[in-house]
C-alpha cells in the first residue's frame, strides 16, 4: 500500500508543460484576470435608463500582465448598477442576446456629453480594456494586432466572458480600438477606422449609410430598415456685439479724469478676457428612418432650427487673468520683500525727520512756540511742496517712481479734506469728521473684525486699495515706497498744523482692528489734544479771567446743556480749559499754597474749606449735595484717560508682570493702575472743597455707596448711608489715594497722556516700517482672511467663475429680460451650463433660451466671413453652404456624427437575426469609423 501511495503523492508535483509558449502564458494570464474580476458566464442586467451614461457612477479595476517582457495594463470599466434578481437570470434562455449586444440597439444614451470614448462610440455599460502599459509604448505592427485579437478571443472562448475585450493598438493619441464580444452561438467584432482625411463620399449619410449595408452585407431583399441618429455640433467663437466688457484699469485715464480718483478705492474684479471662449450647440435627431430624410452631395434636410432637440454646451477659457487674482498674488509677493524704503528709493528720505524724530526734547519744546499762522487754503499741491523739496535735492523727478499726477491723485482720494478751505473745516469739522468716519458697524463688519482689518471707507482701508494698486500698476515696490514716503509726510504736516486725519473713528484706538490703524487713530488724538489746547490757549489770549471758576462754571453750563443726563463722561472735556498750556506742571511740588494738604481727610478738608476756592467746575450735578457742608456736588473737569494701542498695552502688560505676585508688588502695581483714579480725585477735590471720600463715591460709583432707609432718635424716617464692604477694607486702594490726592485742577495736573511724546512716537514708528511690513499690516485689509496661497488660489478660481457667469447673463441677456418667468428660466439655463456638462434647450430653436442662441449665430453669420486658410475647409464649407442653402444662418457644423442600427441575420439568410451598428464623427481635422458587426457562429 505504501508503495502504491507514492505515486500518487508525486503527481502534484508534476510541472503542468501545457502553457508554455509565451503565448499561451498571456492568454492564461488574461483568463486569471477574469476569473478574479468574476466576468464569466452569462451577464445580465436591467434595460439602460435614460441619461444614466451622464448622470450614474462609473468605476474602473485594473491589473498588470506581460506577454514575455512587454507589459500590459488591464482595465475592467462598468457603470455601477443594482444587482439584478436571480429570477430573471434564471429566465434568460440559452438563445438570449449578451447584454452588450442588446446595448448596441438602445437608443436612450446616445450621445453622452461625459463618458470613456468607447461609450460613447458603442454604447456600452461594460468592456475591459487591454493597453500597453507604458504611455510610449504601441502595438503598431498588423502581425502583432492579430495576436492581442486572437488572444482576446481564445480567452474569452475558454471562460465563457461575455464582456466585450478591446485592445488598444496604434499610438495613444489615435484611440484606436479592436475588440470581440461573444455568446452562446454569437459573436461581435469591434471594428475601428482613422483618417486625417475625409473621403467626400463619407461626408454625408448618403455615402455612411452605403458602406454600413456593404459591410453587413445583408443577403435579404428587401433590407432590414436603418435606424439613424444624427448630431450636428455647431461653434460660435466670435460673439461680435457681446465682446467681453471687463477691461485692466488705465491709470493715466483715471488721472485724466475720465473715472475719477475714486476708481483707486475699488479693488478690480472679474477676467480681462471672456472666460468663455466658445459656445458649442448640438442639434439632434434622435429617431430617423432611412426614407423620410435626404442627405447627400447635393441637398439636404437636416435644417438645425427644424431639430427635435438642441443642447448646448460652453468652453471655458483655461486660467483666464483674473484681476483681483492678480493683485492679491503681486500684493502676497510684497510681504516677503527685505528692503527698507531707503534702500529702495536710494536715499534716506527722511533725513530731516530723522533729526527731529531723535531729539524728543526739541518735539516737546514746540509746546511753547507760538501758534502757527493758519493757512488760508490747503491743497494737495501746498500740502506736499515742502516734502517735494526735500527729496527733490537728491533725486530728480524724473527719477520718482510716481509722478505728480498719480501722487496727487491718491493723496486727495486719502485726503479729501486737503482741498477745502481752512475755515469751513474748523467751522464744519462736526460734519466733516461724520462724513469720513466709518459707518456704523454692522453685523458684517462684526463677522470680520476677527482678521484685524480696518473699517470700509476708513483711511487704512483706502490706503491698502491704493498700495496694491500702485504695487501692481505702477513701480511695484518702488511705487508703494514712494507712496508711504509721502503719506508720512502728510501725517507729520497734520500733526504740526493740527488737522484732523479724515476718514478714522473718533476716540480712543479700536483694538479689534489692524495695529497701523490703531496708530493713526492714536495719531488723531493726539491730533485732536493738541488742538484743544492750542484753541484754548488762543481763547485766554484774547479774553483771560481773573478767576477761574467763573469762567469754567460758565463753560461748564454751556457744555452741560447738550446732555445733562450724563455725569462723569461730560467731566472729561478740555476745551473748556481757559489757561494756557504753561499751565501744566510735570510736578506738583512747585504748587506752595497745596503744601500740608495731602495729608487731610474729609473732615479737616471742610473745616478749612474757607480757605480754597473752587477750581475746574464743569456744572452742578443737579441731585447730589455734599454730605457735610451741605452745598451743591460739582462735577469736576477731569482728564481723559489715556488711549492704548495694542503695542503699549502689551508693554504695559509686561512691566506690571514683570512686579510678580509678592504683596509689595501687587500694591505697586495698584497703584500705577490707578493714576486715572487719583486725577479723578484731585479734580474732585479742587471743585468741591470740604468733601469727602464718601462725596466722591456716591459721584464716581454710586454702586459702592449703600443707602437705606432708618428711624432717628425722634421717629422720623430718614435715608443714611454708607460705603459698601469692599470699600471698608484695610489698605484699600481708594482711601490711599483719596489721602494722598491734592485738591488741583486738570488742568494743573500732571497730564496722564503726553500727546506730544505719543505723537512723535507714532510718526517715528510710521518712518521706520519697511514696504514689507506695511504689506503685513495691509493684507488683511485686502483679502479679510488669513494670508494663505491657497485662499488667494480660491479667490482666484471663484473669481473665474464669478466671471465665467456674469459673461453668460450678458450673452443671454438676463438682465435684459422683462417677462420675469422668461427671465427664471434664463437664469436657470445659465446656471446650468456652468454646473452641468451639457444642457437641453428647452423647446429647442423655437424656445427662448433657443432664440437668443440663433441670434448668436445670426449676428455672427452677418460678419464678412474670413475664408478658412485650408482648402479642404473651403470645399467643405462652400458644399455646406450649397447643400444646406436656407442654413446661411449658421456656420458649417464642426462635428457630424451619426449612429446607424439595424438588426439583420448575418452572414447568411437563415441566420440569427443580430444586432449592427456603426458610429461616425466627422471633424474638421478628423474622421472615424467605429462599427460593430455581430455574426452568427451556429448557422453560418
Amino acid at each position: 500500500m505504501a508503495a502504491d501511495s507514492d505515486p500518487e503523492s508525486e503527481v502534484f508535483e508534476i510541472t503542468d508543460f501545457t502553457t508554455a509558449s509565451e503565448w499561451e502564458r498571456f492568454i492564461s494570464k488574461i483568463e486569471e484576470v477574469l476569473n478574479d474580476w468574476k466576468l464569466i458566464g452569462i451577464s445580465s442586467g436591467k434595460p439602460l435608463d435614460k441619461g444614466i451614461f451622464t448622470t450614474g457612477t462609473w468605476e474602473e479595476k485594473s491589473d498588470e500582465i506581460s506577454f514575455a517582457d512587454f507589459k500590459f495594463s488591464v482595465t475592467h470599466h462598468y457603470l455601477v448598477q443594482e444587482p439584478s434578481d436571480k429570477d430573471g437570470k434564471e429566465e434568460l434562455g440559452e438563445d438570449a442576446l449578451p447584454l452588450p449586444m442588446q446595448d448596441l440597439l438602445c437608443m436612450s444614451n446616445d450621445f453622452p456629453p461625459r463618458a470613456h470614448c468607447l461609450v460613447r462610440w458603442y454604447g456600452l455599460r461594460e468592456f475591459v480594456v487591454i493597453a500597453p502599459a507604458a504611455n510610449n509604448d504601441a502595438v503598431v505592427s498588423e502581425s502583432k494586432c492579430n495576436l492581442l485579437l486572437s488572444s482576446i478571443s481564445i480567452a474569452l472562448g475558454n471562460t465563457g466572458c461575455q464582456v466585450p475585450l478591446f485592445v488598444q493598438i496604434h499610438h495613444k493619441w489615435r484611440r484606436m480600438y479592436v475588440g470581440e464580444c461573444q455568446g452562446p452561438g454569437v459573436r461581435t467584432d469591434f471594428e475601428m477606422v482613422h483618417l486625417r482625411k475625409v473621403p467626400s463620399q463619407y461626408t454625408h449619410l448618403s455615402g455612411l449609410l452605403d458602406i454600413f449595408k456593404t459591410k453587413i452585407g445583408c443577403p435579404l431583399t428587401p433590407l432590414p430598415p436603418v435606424s439613424i441618429a444624427i448630431r450636428l455640433t455647431f461653434v460660435l467663437q466670435d460673439w461680435q456685439q457681446y465682446f467681453w466688457p471687463q477691461q485692466p484699469p488705465d491709470i493715466d485715464a483715471l488721472v485724466g479724469g475720465e473715472v475719477g480718483g475714486l476708481e483707486f478705492g475699488k479693488l478690480p474684479f472679474g477676467a480681462c478676457e471672456d472666460p468663455i471662449s466658445e459656445l458649442h450647440l448640438a442639434t439632434t435627431w434622435p429617431h430617423l428612418a432611412e426614407g423620410i430624410i435626404v442627405d447627400n452631395d447635393v441637398y439636404s434636410d437636416l435644417d438645425p432650427l427644424q431639430a427635435p432637440q438642441w443642447s448646448v454646451r460652453v468652453r471655458k477659457a483655461d486660467n483666464p487673468q483674473c484681476l483681483l487674482g492678480d493683485f492679491l498674488t503681486e500684493f502676497f509677493k510684497l510681504c516677503r520683500r527685505k528692503e527698507s524704503t531707503d534702500e529702495i528709493l536710494g536715499r534716506s528720505a527722511f533725513d530731516e525727520e530723522g533729526k527731529e524724530v531723535a531729539d524728543i526734547s526739541h518735539a516737546l519744546s514746540k509746546l511753547t512756540e507760538p501758534a502757527p499762522v493758519p493757512i488760508p487754503k490747503l491743497s494737495v499741491t501746498n500740502m506736499v511742496h515742502s516734502a517735494k523739496k526735500k527729496i527733490r535735492k537728491h533725486r530728480g523727478v524724473d527719477e520718482s517712481p510716481l509722478n505728480n499726477d498719480v501722487l496727487n491723485t491718491i493723496l486727495l482720494f486719502l485726503f479729501p479734506d486737503a482741498a477745502d478751505k481752512l475755515a469751513d473745516v474748523f467751522e464744519n469739522r462736526a460734519s466733516t469728521s461724520a462724513g469720513n468716519n466709518p459707518p456704523p458697524e454692522n453685523e458684517d463688519y462684526n463677522l470680520f473684525s476677527q482678521f484685524k482689518s480696518a473699517p470700509s471707507d476708513s483711511l487704512t482701508y483706502k490706503l491698502a486699495l491704493c498700495l496694491c494698486m500702485i504695487n501692481f500698476y505702477h513701480g511695484g515696490v518702488k511705487g508703494v515706497a514712494h507712496l508711504w514716503q509721502e503719506f508720512v509726510l502728510e501725517m507729520r504736516y497734520r500733526w504740526e498744523n493740527n488737522y484732523l486725519i479724515p476718514g478714522l473713528a473718533n476716540g480712543s484706538p479700536d483694538l479689534r482692528c489692524c495695529l497701523l490703524h490703531q496708530k493713526l487713530q492714536m495719531l488723531n488724538c493726539c491730533i485732536e489734544r493738541k488742538k484743544a489746547r492750542d484753541e484754548g490757549k488762543r481763547g485766554s489770549m484774547s479774553d483771560r479771567s481773573p478767576g477761574g471758576t467763573s469762567g469754567d462754571g460758565a463753560k461748564g453750563g454751556d457744555h452741560s446743556g447738550d446732555n445733562p443726563d450724563k455725569e462723569k463722561e461730560f467731566g472729561k472735556s478740555w476745551e473748556s480749559w481757559s489757561d494756557s498750556e504753561e499751565e501744566f506742571f510735570e510736578c506738583l511740588s512747585d504748587t506752595e499754597d497745596l503744601k500740608g494738604n495731602g495729608q487731610e481727610n474729609g473732615k479737616k478738608g471742610a473745616k478749612e474749606s474757607v480757605n480754597l476756592k473752587p477750581e475746574g467746575r464743569l456744572h452742578p450735578h443737579g441731585k447730589l449735595m455734599l454730605l457735610h457742608p451741605g452745598e451743591p456736588l460739582y462735577v469736576p473737569i477731569t482728564q481723559e484717560p489715556a488711549p492704548m494701542t495694542e503695542d503699549l498695552l502689551e508693554e504695559q502688560s509686561e512691566v506690571l508682570a514683570k512686579l510678580g505676585t509678592s504683596a509689595e508688588g501687587a500694591h505697586l502695581r495698584a497703584r500705577m493702575q490707578s493714576a486715572c483714579l487719583l486725577s479723578d480725585m484731585e479734580s474732585f477735590k479742587a471743585a468741591n472743597p470740604g468733601c469727602c471720600l464718601e462725596d466722591f463715591v456716591r459721584w464716581y460709583s454710586p454702586r459702592d455707596y449703600i443707602e437705606e432707609e432708618v428711624v432717628d432718635e425722634k421717629g422720623n424716617k430718614v435715608i443714611r448711608g454708607e460705603l459698601s464692604a469692599r470699600m471698608k477694607i484695610p489698605s484699600n486702594m481708594w482711601v490711599e489715594a483719596w489721602e494722598t490726592a491734592k485738591p488741583v485742577p486738570a488742568r494743573r495736573q500732571k497730564r496722564l497722556f503726553d500727546d506730544t511724546r505719543e505723537a512723535e512716537k507714532v510718526l517715528h514708528y510710521l518712518a521706520v516700517q519697511k514696504p514689507a511690513d506695511l504689506a503685513r499690516h495691509l493684507l488683511p485689509c485686502i483679502i479679510h482672511a488669513a494670508v494663505l496661497k491657497e485662499i488667494i488660489a480660491q479667490i482666484m478660481s471663484v473669481e473665474a467663475i464669478i466671471a465665467r457667469a456674469r459673461s453668460l447673463k450678458a450673452k443671454f441677456g438676463v438682465e435684459k429680460c422683462e417677462n420675469e418667468e422668461e427671465k427664471e428660466d434664463l437664469q436657470r439655463f445659465v446656471n446650468s451650463l456652468l454646473e452641468q456638462p451639457e444642457v437641453s434647450v428647452v423647446g429647442a430653436g423655437r424656445g427662448p433660451a433657443g432664440s437668443i442662441i440663433h441670434k448668436l449665430f445670426v449676428n455672427a453669420q452677418r460678419v464678412p466671413a474670413v475664408p478658412p486658410l485650408e482648402e479642404e475647409l473651403r470645399r467643405s464649407g462652400s458644399q455646406e453652404e450649397r447643400r444646406q442653402g436656407v442654413q446661411s444662418e449658421f456656420p458649417p457644423p464642426a462635428g457630424r456624427e451619426v449612429i446607424l442600427r439595424s438588426s439583420v441575420p448575418r452572414p447568411a439568410p437563415y441566420s440569427k437575426a443580430l444586432p449592427q451598428r456603426m458610429y461616425s464623427v466627422l471633424t474638421r481635422e478628423d474622421f472615424r469609423l467605429a462599427g460593430a458587426f455581430s455574426a452568427d457562429t451556429t448557422f453560418f
